[in-house]
């Protein structure tokens, strides 16, 4: 692993249901960041198709195509002629009669190393009836940049997402995203949460801009292991679309991940078997109180037994992950 590298996020609004004019745009940034000594490029969520929830269905479908497809080719030479690792976002994969939502890591020799199928698919903006989703998490072991966690958007949302990425070894995890505006809490809090409590970088490239079925909040960011924001680019308000922003900023990487191992019992003194106890709801009052005794009563064994009836239960539940 090197001790530090310099990440580049890419944040633009692509053009919803235009691939090629979307993957000139990519292949623009991709030079852009390689210029400003980038070693690692971020591509946000689904840039060939752009992210307008209206027209989604057919701007995926149109612009799906298998992984050894001309786009990957074009990504590969890109990452190739650039000399960085390219982090391609996500596109829309054709798999036979199936489209998944597919993030991509080339290496600098244009080698495709590691391909990850987003998992959670968003069911407010109907991802779920056009995707197909993944089964799995995904890891990679590059070497240069450690091990490397792939998710795409929603994934992340998850504390499960980040968990099991940690568990498999990965120390960075890179998130493309077509997050909402409106979601703007949950993104500047459920991240920095997930790199703090599992010692992991977050670099997060996310589209910026209104379309025509609402705003994508743009603020891609970069976490280090402490849940501290590293950098964070400007964000769109409803309606507006800022321009395209180019962000590069150097991680001290390994220095970081050090620093955080204070942190390692949250992740290592887990204790995942753990069941649920659960107590049954308390008993109903009698309809009508019974007179107060006029003085000391003996116990007899009807009363004796009622008083130790027991009240709760114990359930176990599904092992928490």
């Amino acid at each position: 692993m090197r001790d530090q590298i310099v990440a580049g996020l890419a944040q633009w609004l692509p053009s919803p249901g235009r691939p090629e004019l979307n993957l000139a745009g990519a292949l623009a940034q991709v030079a852009a960041l390689a210029r400003r000594g980038a070693d690692l490029v971020v591509l946000p969520e689904l840039w060939p198709c752009g992210y307008d929830v209206a027209t989604l269905a057919t701007d995926a479908a149109a612009a799906a195509e298998p992984l050894d497809g001309p786009r990957t080719r074009a990504l590969s030479t890109a990452a190739r002629d650039h000399g960085v690792w390219l982090a391609a976002g996500s596109v829309p994969e054709r798999d036979g009669t199936a489209i998944h939502n597919t993030a991509l890591l080339f290496d600098r020799s244009g080698q495709l190393r590691a391909w990850h199928r987003k998992t959670h698919l968003y069911a407010p903006t109907g991802e779920d009836a056009i995707f197909t989703p993944g089964d799995r998490l995904t890891v990679c072991h590059t070497g240069e940049l450690g091990v490397v966690g792939l998710c795409v958007c929603f994934d992340g949302d998850f504390p499960e997402t980040a968990r099991g990425l940690r568990q498999a070894g990965a120390t960075l995890v890179i998130a493309p995203a077509a997050y909402e505006a409106e979601a703007r809490d949950w993104w500047e809090t459920l991240y920095p949460a997930a790199a703090l409590a599992n010692g992991q970088w977050w670099v997060m490239a996310n589209q910026c801009g209104a379309t025509g079925s609402g705003t994508l909040l743009g603020a891609s960011q970069v976490l280090s292991p402490s849940g501290a924001v590293v950098a964070r680019a400007v964000a769109a308000e409803a309606g507006a679309c800022p321009p395209a922003e180019p962000l590069t900023v150097t991680l001290p990487v390994r220095s970081a991940l050090t620093q955080a191992e204070g942190n390692r019992v949250l992740w290592e003194l887990r204790r995942p078997g753990l069941a649920v106890r659960e107590f049954g709801p308390a008993p109903a009052a009698p309809e009508q109180a019974a007179p107060e005794p006029a003085g000391p009563q003996p116990v007899g064994p009807a009363l004796m037994a009622a008083a130790l009836t027991p009240a709760d239960e114990f359930t176990p539940a599904d092992q928490m992950r």
